[in-house]
C-alpha cells in the first residue's frame, strides 16, 4: 500500500452451497486474501457464510444474520448507485416459490461470492460490479490492491455526474 492511503480490510461473502466449479474459485481467492495479508497488503479479512437466497419479509430476515445481510446488500447498492455501477446482474430480485406450501415470495438471489472492501471503515469497493460493459471481478480487485492501485470505479466516479 502506499504511505498516504490505508490498508484495506476485506469481507469476503461465499455462497454455503456451492454450484460445480464454484468452490475452485472460493479457494482461488482465499488463496489470494491470505497472501495479501500475509504480505500486509490488507488490514485483514473475514469470511461471511450466506445462503443462496433471503427472503426480506421472511422471519430468517428478522435474525441477526438476516438483518446483517440485508443491511449489507442495502449498503452495497447505496455505494453502486454512488458510483455509478450497477450490482443488479449479482444481486436479482424475483418472486420464488416455495417448495413446502406452493405460495410465491419475493426473495434476494445472493451471488456465489461477493467481495467488500473497506477502508477506515468505509465501503470503497464492491465485487464484483458491472460498469457500463465492464464487469469488474472479484479477482481484478485483488490484482489492483496487489499492485498498489486504487478503485478504478471509485476513481472514475468521481468524474461522473448524476442526473
Amino acid at each position: 500500500m502506499t504511505q498516504d492511503a490505508p490498508a484495506p480490510h476485506i469481507e469476503l461473502y461465499v455462497r454455503s452451497m456451492l454450484p460445480d466449479g464454484a468452490h475452485e474459485r472460493q479457494e482461488a481467492v482465499l488463496d489470494r486474501l491470505d497472501r495479501l495479508d500475509r504480505e500486509d497488503e490488507i488490514e485483514g479479512f473475514n469470511v461471511v457464510v450466506w445462503g443462496k437466497q433471503i427472503a426480506p419479509e421472511s422471519a430468517a430476515a428478522n435474525t441477526e444474520e438476516g438483518k446483517y445481510i440485508l443491511n449489507r446488500v442495502a449498503e452495497f447498492k447505496q455505494w453502486a448507485l454512488s458510483n455509478n455501477v450497477s450490482l443488479e446482474s449479482f444481486y436479482q430480485s424475483g418472486e420464488v416459490e416455495s417448495e413446502v406450501t406452493d405460495e410465491a415470495y419475493d426473495a434476494m438471489v445472493l451471488p456465489v461470492m461477493g467481495l467488500a472492501e473497506y477502508r477506515d471503515g468505509e465501503l470503497s469497493h464492491v465485487a464484483p460490479c458491472t460498469e457500463g460493459d465492464v464487469v469488474h471481478t472479484i479477482m481484478d480487485r485483488l490484482e489492483a490492491i496487489e499492485d498498489g492501485r486504487e478503485s478504478a470505479v471509485s476513481r472514475d466516479a468521481a468524474d461522473v455526474s448524476i442526473v
